[in-house]
């Protein structure tokens, strides 16, 4: 299944759209996050790829301000290195076992653990490391999260899943494909996902 998905900020100005493509374990998605606020204005553009093993093979972000661009490109290799390379040369790290990636400011990114781990469909509670990429730095920062399952969906109900690091929790509407309707203070889906013809 292909379709277009979009968020509104709820924190400051600003949306978030991506195309997404859905396979049985695959997953694809070509985004655009804009922000406007008290820090100053960004867009970023990202291309994702999440292999048939729910795992994340390849990253390529985008990130414009007033004052400069940046450009990172992340790829996992088969062995379970990270190669990243943000135009000065590539570096090599292992980040102790991380498969996921999760993308400052976009809510799309915390769909890859709870499709890769089915928290939406079945319950769960797993801390993970995810490789977090803070927007407009393109740093790239190796942290634990804890994601649990409070609710699976029932058919009529969507999914609530819980994602917390340090003092910081929240509880995520998730919908039947594991694409993630609301992060609070974050950003609310606009609609359901539209298909693509």
């Amino acid at each position: 299944m292909s379709g277009m998905v979009t968020w509104q900020a709820e924190d400051e100005v600003g949306l978030e759209g991506a195309r997404v493509l859905i396979g049985q374990t695959g997953f694809r998605a070509l985004g655009r996050i804009v922000r406007t606020g008290p820090n100053g204005e960004l867009t970023s553009s990202y291309r994702l790829a999440v292999n048939e093993d729910r795992v994340v093979e390849r990253l390529s972000v985008t990130a414009a301000t007033a004052d400069r661009e940046r450009h990172l490109t992340m790829n996992r290799t088969e062995d379970g290195y990270w190669l990243l390379d943000d135009g000065s040369g590539s570096t090599r790290s292992d980040y102790d076992g991380a498969v996921d990636v999760d993308l400052q400011r976009s809510p799309l990114f915390n769909t890859l653990p709870i499709r890769r781990l089915n928290l939406h469909l079945e319950p769960g509670d797993h801390v993970i490391p995810v490789l977090f990429v803070s927007l407009p730095s393109l740093s790239v920062e190796l942290v634990d999260r804890r994601y649990r399952t409070v609710s699976v969906s029932d058919g009529t109900s969507p999914a609530v899943v819980n994602v917390s690091s340090g003092d910081f929790s929240a509880d995520l509407t998730v919908d039947a494909d594991g694409i993630v309707a609301h992060y609070p203070g974050l950003a609310r889906r606009v609609g359901a996902i539209e298909p693509v013809a």
